[in-house]
């Protein structure tokens, strides 16, 4: 295999490299600017080459109360939302793959379609069943907003890794006078753990970076990505929100990483198990 491997990578076409290469440029270049615009001394354009570099738009951003604020709520509202997403969406995986019922097809496509519509359209529709039943916005119509698509995230994890189980290992678990919880504990979660945490980050970064949805669901609240938004209309604050930007491409690349690098080793595992 790793033969095959080095010799088609050898046999790759100038044309197809340059491809590559100009992908990643086009998708990273971008954060790149953020990045070094994050040091410029220009306090209200985005001229190049820079006039000069700093690091005060870090200790400016860093002593702004409003900044902490909506740091804190996005990253409880990530944390809350992830939370319910592990476990309503490990509970609908198991029943989707564990049983069989009428209109099982139809369940599924339901399950994953909030992550399947556009974001404005989850979020007109979550602000309509708020206000028709007079729900006030709060902290909580956030992570209720963001769990609708939290939850589609680890389903589809956990339920392509039950689908890559052996399901005699349940039943010899049973066999042998195991109840459902020592079963679930020492067969099932070792199992999908690994599933599990990749779904679990890739939720979190999913919900700490949203946009759309928190804007019909959070009222007067401010996340961070809201706030973000809220800081492009004000020239002088360019700087600071550069800054923000990079610290929320630092947090959320770090979930999406290692949960990228989980699923890539669980499957070599699994692969190599076979």
């Amino acid at each position: 295999m790793p033969s095959n491997t080095k010799s088609f990578a050898e046999k790759a076409s100038p044309g197809l490299i340059l491809g590559s290469v100009g992908t990643l440029l086009f998708l990273h270049v971008p954060l790149f600017l953020i990045f070094l615009y994050a040091f410029t001394t220009d306090e209200t354009t985005y001229s190049f080459p820079l006039p000069g570099l700093t690091t005060k738009w870090f200790g400016v951003a860093l002593h702004r109360a409003d900044l902490w604020s909506a740091l804190t709520l996005s990253l409880q509202v990530a944390v809350v939302a992830t939370v319910f997403a592990l476990i309503f969406g490990t509970l609908a995986a198991a029943a989707v793959y564990r049983s069989d019922f009428f209109g099982k097809d139809a369940v599924s496509f339901l399950l994953v379609l909030p992550i399947a519509l556009p974001g404005i359209v989850t979020g007109i529709a979550l602000r309509s069943a708020l206000g028709t039943m007079n729900i006030p916005f709060s902290y909580w119509t956030i992570v209720i907003g963001h769990a609708t698509f939290c939850v589609v995230v680890v389903y589809n994890n956990v339920l392509a890794r039950f689908r890559r189980m052996q399901g005699s290992q349940i039943e010899a678990s049973m066999d042998l006078g195991a109840n459902a919880f020592q079963t679930f504990r020492y067969v099932i979660l070792p199992n999908i753990a690994t599933a599990l945490l990749a779904g679990g980050m890739l939720a979190f970064a999913l919900s700490f970076d949203e946009v759309i949805v928190t804007t019909f669901t959070a009222g007067q609240q401010s996340t961070l990505p809201i706030w973000i938004f809220s800081q492009l209309v004000r020239p002088r604050d360019r700087p600071v929100t550069n800054v923000v930007a990079t610290i929320v491409i630092l947090i959320t690349f770090l979930p999406i990483f290692f949960a990228q690098r989980i699923s890539a080793q669980g499957a070599e595992s699994e692969g190599g198990s076979k």
